[in-house]
C-alpha cells in the first residue's frame, strides 16, 4: 500500500442518514462510552489496590476489562468524530488500524474467557492441584501467548487486506471491519478470505470448545456432589457463564448481520455497533462486581479505608 492509497478517503454514507439523530446519538454513545471506561477502570483499580485479589482469576478479569476498553476505544471516539464531522470519512490507513484493534478485541475476549473457564475447571475439579497448575508465571505466559498470537495474526490480516486495490470508496457502516474493506476491493481475494476464516476458527471456535469442555467436566462433577457444593459451584461459575453467553450472542448476531444483510438499516447499524462494542465491555465488570462476593467486599473495604482517612 503506497502513500496515496493509505491516504485514500473512505466515506461513511450511513452518517448522512443519521443527521436528524445526531444529538441523541452523540449523548447516548458518549455516556455509554464514558460509563464503560469508568466501570472497567474502576474494577481494574480495585483488583490492583486489594492484594487479596492478586490471584489468577482476577488477573484474567483485569485483562478482560482492559480488552473491553480497547474494543470500545477503537470504535466510540471514531463514531463520535464522524457524527461531528460535516463530511464523514476515514483514511484507508485509519480504517485498517481500526480493523486491527477490532480483531484483537474480539479475539482477546474469547481467548481470555476460555482461560477463565479453564481456571474455573481446575479450581472446581482439581482443587488440590490448583496452585501448582495456575501459577502466576503460567498465567502470564498464557496471556503473553494470547496477545502475541492475536497481534501477529491481526497484523498479517491487515497487511493482506491493505494490498487489495479498491474500486469503491463508500460504506454504509458505522465502523470499519475486514469484511467492509474486502467488499470495497475490485476483485475478491481467496488468500484474504481463507486467512480470515482460519483466524476466525482459531480465535472463536477453539476457545468456545475449551469453554464448553470445561463446563461439561464441571457439570458432571457437580451432579455427583452435595447440594451445598452444587450451589457453591454455580455461584462461582455464574459470572463467567453469563459473560461468555453475553459476548457470544453479541458476536453471533454481529457476524450474521454483516454476512447476510444486503441493505443496512439505520437502526440495524446502530444496534450492532452498540451491541458488540459497548454493551459487553460495559456489562462484564458490572456482572462480576455484582455476582462475586470478594469484589463487593473489597470495594466496601476500600471505601471504608478512604472514609477513615478523611
Amino acid at each position: 500500500m503506497n502513500s496515496s492509497e493509505s491516504s485514500a478517503s473512505i466515506s461513511f454514507t450511513v452518517y448522512g442518514s443519521l443527521r436528524r439523530y445526531n444529538t441523541a446519538l452523540l449523548v447516548c454513545i458518549s455516556v455509554l462510552y464514558v460509563s464503560c471506561l469508568c466501570v472497567n477502570l474502576f474494577l481494574v483499580l480495585v483488583i490492583w489496590v486489594e492484594s487479596s485479589l492478586h490471584r489468577p482469576m482476577y488477573v484474567l478479569l483485569v485483562n478482560l476489562c482492559l480488552s473491553g476498553v480497547v474494543g470500545s476505544s477503537s470504535v466510540c471516539p471514531h463514531v463520535i468524530q464522524q457524527l461531528l464531522a460535516d463530511r464523514p470519512h476515514y483514511t484507508l490507513s485509519g480504517c485498517l488500524t481500526q480493523v486491527f484493534f477490532i480483531n484483537v478485541y474480539s479475539g482477546c475476549i474469547f481467548c481470555i474467557l476460555a482461560l477463565m473457564a479453564y481456571d474455573r475447571y481446575v479450581s472446581i475439579c482439581k482443587p488440590l492441584l490448583y496452585h501448582s497448575i495456575m501459577t502466576a508465571a503460567r498465567v502470564r505466559l498464557l496471556l503473553l501467548l494470547v496477545y502475541l498470537s492475536l497481534g501477529s495474526s491481526s497484523a498479517v490480516q491487515v497487511v493482506l487486506t491493505s494490498r487489495l486495490r479498491l474500486c469503491r470508496h463508500t460504506v454504509d457502516k458505522l465502523v470499519c471491519d475486514s469484511l467492509v474493506v474486502a467488499n470495497l476491493s475490485c476483485t475478491s481475494s481467496p488468500v484474504v478470505s481463507v486467512f480470515g476464516l482460519c483466524c476466525a476458527v482459531c480465535v472463536v471456535l477453539c476457545p468456545c470448545v475449551l469453554v464448553l469442555g470445561s463446563y461439561l467436566h464441571i457439570l458432571l462433577l457437580l451432579l455427583r456432589s452435595s447440594r451445598a457444593s452444587q450451589v457453591k459451584g454455580l455461584q462461582t461459575c455464574t459470572p463467567h457463564l453469563v459473560t461468555f453467553i453475553n459476548f457470544s450472542v453479541a458476536s453471533f448476531f454481529g457476524v450474521i448481520y454483516n454476512r447476510l444483510s444486503q441493505h443496512d438499516s439505520e437502526a440495524g447499524v446502530i444496534f450492532m455497533c452498540v451491541n458488540f462494542f459497548i454493551v459487553p465491555p460495559l456489562l462484564h465488570p458490572i456482572i462480576y462486581g455484582i455476582k462475586m462476593q470478594e469484589i463487593r467486599q473489597s470495594v466496601k473495604k476500600i471505601m471504608k479505608r478512604k472514609i477513615i482517612q478523611m
